[in-house]
């Protein structure tokens, strides 16, 4: 069996067709909709494709307009919409069936010597990842053994994650709850040498938590859901070099969830506490 890290640096391994056109894999799968962070990880390959090597991502900024169908492939179309001394930007629409169903636009910068730095400390302290249980250990140790589709799901997952917060797995539990979550996760492979497939990785990776914390003081994370949830935008800003295939912890809140949507903001930190990436996300909610 592949291992899912490599299925994962598969799917972003995207086929030119054309200068500026790629098309991405989207995996059959039992999901109504393609994952999010698979279309926004493929769309800021295509656009890095275009892009001198020596100018690193530093921000992107995303919209989820149409639900993509799985096992459909979906083209990446690049606007080359500057290329400037320090930055270049570029805008991706994702296509799938003769529909947009993704926009993104992603700039590069130069690496240069900042005049000044500073980062404010991550808010608290959590247990280390070693020392946590993973999702699926967690399951199964409430439930005795994870349902069929969760087992298939854990098996073909690229990313190890672990809660650094105890889940709760009852609507009692969860009354009073404050609306944060922090995960630690990381690749369960290596992922190459690439700094552009880690960085597409983990654009992957921040999808997969983020609005959970919108979710905390409603219901239990783990179970049969009460709302039918989608993400709305996307948005990220990368501080720092780092390798998705190494432990980086994701601290998650949100401070608002008013009129079906939830807004979520995340910090991404490494080990040492340094901040890598920060992210935001706003995700609409439905009672189903």
């Amino acid at each position: 069996m592949t291992n899912p890290a490599e299925s994962l640096v598969s799917l972003l391994d995207l086929e030119r067709i054309e200068v500026d056109i790629f098309r991405g894999r989207s995996p059959e799968e039992s999901l109504q909709r393609v994952f999010g962070g698979q279309v926004a990880g493929q769309a800021l390959v295509a656009a890095g494709r275009t892009t001198e090597g020596d100018r690193p991502v530093h921000s992107l900024h995303a919209y989820f307009l149409r639900p993509g169908r799985p096992g459909v492939p979906i083209v990446y179309q690049v606007e080359r919409v500057r290329d400037g001394r320090s930055f270049t930007t570029r805008r991706v629409t994702a296509v799938q069936q003769g529909r947009t169903i993704f926009n993104l636009t992603a700039s590069f910068h130069q690496p240069e010597e900042g005049s000044f730095e500073h980062q404010q400390p991550p808010s608290r302290k959590v247990p280390g990842p070693e020392s946590l249980p993973t999702v699926a250990e967690e399951i199964r140790a409430h439930l005795g053994a994870l349902p069929d589709r969760l087992e298939r799901m854990a098996r073909r997952q690229p990313f190890d994650i672990r809660y650094a917060d105890r889940l709760r797995w009852t609507p009692e539990e969860v009354k009073g709850a404050e609306p944060r979550s922090a995960v630690w996760m990381r690749a369960v492979g290596p992922l190459g040498d690439d700094p552009l497939v880690h960085t597409c990785a983990l654009t992957y990776a921040s999808d997969m938590t983020l609005l959970d914390a919108v979710r905390i003081p409603v219901e239990p994370l783990w179970g049969q859901r009460g709302f039918d949830m989608a993400s709305l935008d996307h948005a990220m800003w990368f501080h720092r070099p780092f390798r998705a295939d190494e432990w980086f912890l994701y601290d998650q809140e949100s401070p608002i969830a008013i009129g079906g949507r939830g807004l979520a903001r995340g910090q991404i930190y490494d080990t040492q506490g340094r901040l890598l990436v920060s992210v935001v996300q706003e995700g609409l909610f439905r009672a189903q």
